[in-house]
């Protein structure tokens, strides 16, 4: 057979009616994992495919996949799983993987390190901006082209959105926040204080953009919890309803189980509340944050190592051409 016999063949088994006469339909969907490097973005993808390997340095922007079948003699759903390295140093790779074909279907993983709280906000932020210009392009140009399917979208992400939601915004797919506690000690060995800091204002966040949230790190238990979490995204099982909310554990709170009367007020005084100069709950939340964990400079999180210096991707033909056309 050739591959296009092969391709129809396929085509024709998707499309046979399942022993009820009802049409199959095959998911397919798309994850996109960014966030802190060295996070365990590649260890929580791996985890999720039940791969047993050796996480490796991720350079630029690797893909992978996954299949799975719903049930019996079924056609297996397709997870496609994109994984964004170099922290905030390789922003504009994140156009390729969001497209207007696949939009409708995608979700962002977001991992960030609790053990590095002054990187926190400004990894998150950069991140997420980036990621929101994108998608209005998207939106923008489907309001033009495919004015129903931009419509959709737009209504879903409203649907997801509780009635105490601070801003109905721009950024209109599925977002979960996975928070990884990849260094959990040194997150539990922060004062009460600073740990209750962190876990409200990424309840905030989380809410405020229709996510869900969880605390994980190598513990067992937690990486399950994680795992559950993203097979919901990529192949659409049911989702988690249990919840935790106690700031001195590990946070679970899937997407629409929170509020904005549990969350509370950001942990300040009235006082500095009052001078702190903010245009949205979000900035407010941020002046609080910074207050307690100053961040770091964009500049500082900017990654300066060249991956094309790096032996181990050392090609002689390549490398002579390059030094060529640097001369």
């Amino acid at each position: 057979d050739t591959l296009w016999d092969l391709a129809i063949a396929e085509v024709e088994k998707r499309e046979k009616p399942d022993d009820d006469g009802k049409r199959v339909e095959v998911w397919e969907k798309s994850v996109l994992f960014m966030g802190n490097k060295n996070g365990g973005k590649t260890t929580i993808i791996l985890r999720c495919l039940e791969r047993e390997e050796i996480p490796k340095p991720t350079l630029a922007l690797e893909y992978t996949f996954g299949r799975r079948a719903r049930r019996h003699n079924t056609p297996k759903d397709i997870a496609h799983f994109w994984e964004l390295g170099g922290g905030t140093s390789l922003l504009e790779l994140i156009r390729i993987p969001i497209t207007s074909n696949n939009i409708r279907s995608f979700a962002v993983v977001l991992v960030l390190d609790l053990s590095k709280p002054n990187e926190l906000w400004t990894t998150m932020e950069k991140l997420l901006q980036v990621t929101r210009n994108h998608v209005n392009k998207i939106l923008t140009k489907l309001e033009k082209t495919n004015p129903e399917v931009a419509t959709e979208i737009k209504q879903r992400m409203r649907n997801n959105l509780q009635r105490d939601h601070p801003v109905i915004l721009a950024v209109i797919f599925c977002f979960l926040f996975l928070m990884y506690m990849f260094q959990c000690q040194l997150f539990q060995e922060f004062d009460s204080e600073m740990r209750k800091t962190i876990s409200k204002t990424l309840r905030f966040v989380s809410h405020y953009y229709g996510a869900s949230l969880v605390f994980t790190s190598k513990s067992e238990a937690l990486l399950l919890k994680a795992r559950a979490l993203i097979n919901h995204l990529a192949f659409g099982y049911d989702k988690s309803k249990s919840v935790s909310v106690d700031h001195s554990k590990p946070l679970f709170i899937p997407a629409g189980l929170d509020s904005l009367s549990q969350i509370g007020p950001p942990p300040a005084s009235d006082s500095d509340i009052g001078k702190m100069h903010a245009n949205t709950p979000l900035e407010l939340w941020k002046k609080v944050f910074e207050k307690t964990f100053p961040p770091k400079s964009f500049c500082d999180l900017h990654d300066t190592k060249d991956p094309a210096q790096d032996l181990q991707y050392a090609e002689y033909e390549v490398d002579v051409m390059r030094a060529q056309k640097n001369q």
